[in-house]
């Protein structure tokens, strides 16, 4: 069939196999262009199919030759109808790790459920015996208690008070003003329970209590705290709060790896294009603003510039690894200087339907958004015939 994108909203209802196959080996050549990480070797990553938590399990494997298994939950595809792009990445994925001789097999499913994780303790059980590094990056808005059975749906609503500011359809490219209402009854509580470390230290604590955490364990959970502009929606809002509690959750684990010489870091990356971000109001202007910037300025990173240098820079240096007040890692350090929030505060102000295709990149930010379900990567015949029914060769 011909693959061509096909909108709703927020949202690509398609994706590309060769794309995101090309994608994958994109990303795959950065992280062995950048030399090798004496990193981790047995990896587990939650999370694994797309964003951050593709970008890691590709630095884990092409970086540090490790061997991984990726959980993830992503739509396989039917015949007529394509897979979410996730499913194309990982299928991607595990074939180019198959040609480099690297152990790769993937889960899909609720990470968020025991079922799922007990799939998961017995194939590092049976493969691996333990792994040295957990990365922790899922992003869902519901989440089941596997515990209680109860469905918590996540909200992004500022808190006490309403909140309007401008934003961009960046499909249209109009500027205009949002408004979004405050948080009522258990809203703070519900996104707490979908987006905060609860499930995060549900996994280490299986791991743990299996025995299937190496000696000196890492474990290492994805954050945002990003600029004064979006902290009431985002910082200050209910995901802050989530927040909040993802990064305190990394010190009760870290208490409780404290007899295997384990640690937990939560990570702060920089903001970028996701399906997630580019759903939230006010954050699509702001992203645009900063592409603009950044890449004037010689520090743009995506996803996988983010992880290798997180990994070569941070995690891996052979000494301690460096973190803020709070005991985060910074890696959003380059979008947070001065003169970068400086820049973008003034052209903020600006910022109007007019002028922003000239102040800002909207047209990177589309383009990344593309990239995300595989279209719009040079050297791809978007007119060819694809295939999409492609199997991750895992679990087929």
């Amino acid at each position: 069939m011909i693959i061509e994108p096909r909108m709703r909203g927020f949202i690509c209802l398609t994706a590309h196999p060769a794309g995101c196959e090309q994608s994958v080996k994109n990303q795959i050549e950065y992280v062995k262009s950048k030399g090798a990480i004496d990193g981790a070797k047995k990896v587990l990553v939650i999370g694994a199919s797309t964003g951050f938590g593709l970008a890691s399990r590709i630095s884990s494997a092409f970086g540090s030759d490790a061997a991984t298994i990726g959980v993830f939950f992503e739509k396989p595809p039917v015949a007529g109808k394509t897979a979410s792009p996730g499913w194309y990445n990982s299928a991607a994925f595990e074939k180019e790790a198959q040609k480099a001789g690297l152990y790769a097999k993937s889960i899909n499913g609720d990470a968020f459920s025991n079922e799922v994780k007990r799939e998961t303790l017995d194939l590092i059980k049976a493969d691996l015996g333990q792994v040295d590094l957990v990365i922790y990056s899922l992003a869902s808005p519901v989440r089941t208690n596997p515990n209680t059975g109860i469905m918590h749906r996540s909200v992004l609503k500022p808190i006490g008070s309403t909140f309007t500011n401008k934003t961009v359809d960046f499909h249209t490219g109009k500027v205009s003003e949002v408004t979004i209402e405050p948080c009522s009854g258990d809203d703070i509580e519900n996104t707490i329970a979908v987006m905060g470390g609860e499930d995060w230290a549900m996994w280490m604590d299986a791991l743990k209590a299996e025995n299937l955490l190496a000696p000196g364990a890492t474990t290492v959970a994805y954050s945002y705290i990003g600029p004064s502009v979006t902290e009431a929606v985002y910082r200050k809002g209910t995901i802050g709060r989530a927040k909040d509690h993802l990064e305190a959750t990394a010190f009760e684990i870290s208490d409780s790896l404290a007899d295997i010489n384990g640690k937990a870091y939560v990570s702060v990356n920089k903001a970028l294009v996701t399906q997630a971000s580019s759903a939230i109001p006010v954050i699509p202007l702001y992203i645009s603003l900063l592409y603009k910037i950044m890449k004037a300025e010689g520090i743009h990173e995506g996803c996988i510039e983010q992880i290798q240098r997180l990994y070569q820079q941070r995690l891996y240096t052979g000494g301690e690894v460096p973190v803020d007040e709070k005991g985060r890692i910074r890696i959003d350090d380059w979008e947070m200087r001065k003169d970068v929030q400086a820049q973008v505060a003034q052209l903020w102000e600006q910022a109007t339907t007019e002028n922003l295709a000239e102040i800002g990149d909207l047209e990177g930010y589309r383009k990344d958004f593309y990239n995300l379900f595989g279209f719009d990567l040079a050297g791809v015949d978007y007119k060819a015939e694809a295939d999409e029914m492609v199997q991750v060769e895992s679990i087929a």
